[in-house]
């Protein structure tokens, strides 16, 4: 592949999310058990950190396991399960001498003890970082993310806390696990298939998609940068006309 300019910061993403996908296909094209592509995939999940550290991402959220997820296999969900429990024990130093601080966002609770308190931890030790946030959805949909954001807004009406007239899309973003970050600038999946699987659909209303036909293992830094590259000449008018956004850009270069 050709090497790809550095794109200027102002044309980059903020938050850069991607549905890792292809997983299966990628060891069933070589004969492997699934599971071997969930284990080379893991291999991407760090090549792929490292890289939007360097390039300057400000938050990095990964879609690694949904509540749908739970319905697969119980040896592969097992597998997953013990992926996660390796990659979250290597990779903490890494996150700390990276300034990488780590989040979650889904169904913590639903996550095998031993898991969850490996998870648990590493958060706290990483909570100080400021250099990119590494958001990890597990045990995620964006649906029952909706609908629990939607239960505590009307338990703060019906306690008298909040206005039914009061509540805006502000609200409700407020009220969602990823409140403080901002929306996804691009949402990438890779392995060609081309919806969002219950995946931040609140908060990807107005992202960017990218669809690339990479299985997650095969997604390297080079496969990254083509995605940045791509969101870097798309114009991003957000309801507005191009004239109209060209004109504001013109406007805000010129100064006071």
């Amino acid at each position: 592949m050709t090497e790809i300019p550095p794109i200027p910061q102002e044309r980059l993403p903020r938050h850069v999310a991607i549905i890792m996908d292809g997983n299966g296909r990628w060891a069933r094209q070589r004969r492997m058990m699934r599971t071997m592509g969930h284990k080379v995939g893991v291999e991407s999940v760090q090549v792929i950190v490292r890289a939007a550290r360097e390039i300057g991402i400000e938050v990095l959220t990964l879609y690694a396991f949904s509540t749908e997820n739970w319905q697969r296999p119980p040896v592969e969900v097992t597998t997953l399960m013990g992926l996660l429990k390796t990659y979250l024990q290597k990779e903490l130093d890494s996150m700390l001498a990276n300034d990488i601080r780590l989040m979650t966002i889904g169904q913590r609770q639903r996550l095998p003890g031993d898991v969850r308190r490996i998870l648990e931890s590493s958060i706290e030790k990483t909570a100080r970082n400021s250099g990119m946030v590494l958001n990890l959805a597990l045990s995620y949909g964006s649906r029952a993310e909706i609908t629990e954001a939607v239960k505590t807004i009307a338990r703060r009406c019906a306690d008298g806390g909040l206005s039914p007239d009061d509540i805006n899309e502000g609200v409700v973003s407020a009220h969602l696990q990823t409140a403080g970050l901002p929306d996804p600038d691009l949402v990438i999946r890779t392995s060609g298939e081309s919806r969002l699987s219950n995946f931040l659909m609140w908060q990807a209303a107005y992202a960017e998609i990218y669809i690339t036909e990479t299985h997650w293992p095969d997604f390297r830094e080079a496969e990254l940068r083509e995605a940045l590259r791509v969101y870097a000449c798309r114009e991003r008018r957000f309801g507005k006309t191009g004239e109209q956004v060209k004109a504001e850009a013109a406007e805000s270069a010129s100064g006071p």
